[in-house]
């Protein structure tokens, strides 16, 4: 039983492969323009219609489940390679690793905190941008010999890391 849902599921992981390539896509046109070419014989009648209807319909219903099974191989391979990473560095806080397993609630609760997180981070960054534009200032102007002028006019026009963005 296991190894035919395993030779099940490596069949769908070859078929949404094969779906995605562009020789695929052009098979899909070839096929819609030969359909297209054979309504004069039949007729343009409803069966006609019904066979190109049918076809597509059925493709779209097997798609989708090929397309969610290759979404969820994805992300668990996505989740285990960051879990990796998480557990590896060592400033990283370990209890992030099962943070799918948490609430509604506790995720907001963690988002918030992220936030507030992200919002200190902002202002740090913005500070530091501007002690570095200084000092990249400061050693353009002593390579050109402008120095004494290049910092007083860059102290007078830059004086907050808030102005600097604007």
């Amino acid at each position: 039983m296991v190894a035919n849902s395993f030779h099940i599921f490596s069949t769908a992981k070859w078929i949404s492969l094969q779906s995605g390539r562009p020789a695929t896509f052009i098979i899909a046109c070839l096929g819609v323009v030969a359909w297209a070419c054979t309504g004069p014989i039949f007729g343009f009648s409803e069966t006609w219609q019904l066979a190109i209807n049918t076809g597509t319909s059925i493709i779209t219903f097997f798609m989708v489940f090929l397309i969610q099974n290759m979404q969820n191989r994805d992300m668990t391979a996505l989740q285990l390679k960051l879990d990796e990473l998480i557990r590896v560095n060592q400033t990283a806080r370990n209890r992030l690793l099962n943070l799918e397993e948490m609430s509604e609630d506790e995720l907001v609760a963690l988002k918030g905190s992220f936030a507030r997180l992200a919002a200190n981070s902002g202002a740090e960054l913005l500070h530091e941008a501007a002690r570095d534009h200084e000092r990249r200032t400061r050693a353009e102007h002593r390579k050109t010999g402008r120095h004494a002028q290049g910092c007083e006019k860059t102290r007078s026009t830059s004086s907050s890391p808030r102005e600097m963005s604007r």
